[in-house]
């Protein structure tokens, strides 16, 4: 089976669209603060509303669960993700597919953090910057993975077309993730940079 694809910030309908039929596996919209790619409800119900049977994804960062129950209602989220010091018991319990975002310093760190997020559905590996939640663009370090199974988690951090299919081929992860690494600037989605992820990804 090949890799799952996760285009993720997006932040208009027509973004949302063209990976969607460019054979997106999933679309991500992020609701945490101070992100470029921070949409509003509005926008994100607009951009689930073009995604047809391509699930969206809702980013929150240490948010109110009362917030992302209300937002995941009225905007009709299939999926949840946590991507801040949400505890193994926030991200338990949800009536829907929770992702938990998990930076990756050093191998046994990694392996420590999966464990404790074991009851989630998916665990998200990005790159480790000091005082930054993600969404850096930082390419991730494949040395800080030695050790570790990939094969549940969507691996993320600094993937572009050109690097996706040495990274799924390297460690054949259930997903990969990319914001930045398709985008002509913070926010706005390259199509073409999207074809060509997707099926990079996909042929590995």
């Amino acid at each position: 089976m090949s890799v799952k694809v996760k285009i993720c910030g997006v932040t208009t309908p027509a973004d949302a669209r063209a990976a969607a039929e460019r054979g997106a596996d999933y679309v991500g919209v992020n609701f945490c603060p101070h992100s470029p790619r921070r949409v509003t409800v509005e926008q994100a119900r607009a951009i689930v509303g073009v995604l047809g049977r391509t699930p969206a994804v809702g980013i929150f960062l240490d948010a109110p669960a009362a917030l992302v129950t209300e937002v995941r209602g009225r905007v009709g989220l299939a999926l949840l993700q946590f991507h801040g010091e949400e505890s193994p018991e926030y991200c338990a319990g949800w009536s829907c597919p929770v992702i938990k975002a998990v930076r990756a310093r050093e191998p046994a760190q990694v392996s420590r953090d999966v464990a404790r997020y074991e009851s989630v559905d998916r665990i998200l590996i990005d790159a480790w910057v000091p005082g930054r939640a993600g969404g850096t663009g930082r390419r991730l370090d494949l040395a800080r993975l030695v050790g570790v199974d990939v094969s549940r988690m969507f691996v993320a951090g600094g993937l572009t077309p050109e690097t996706v299919a040495d990274v799924v081929r390297a460690l054949r992860p259930f997903a990969v993730d990319v914001a930045s690494g398709v985008e002509s600037r913070p926010g706005v989605k390259d199509h073409d940079a999207i074809e060509r992820f997707v099926e990079c990804a996909k042929a590995a």
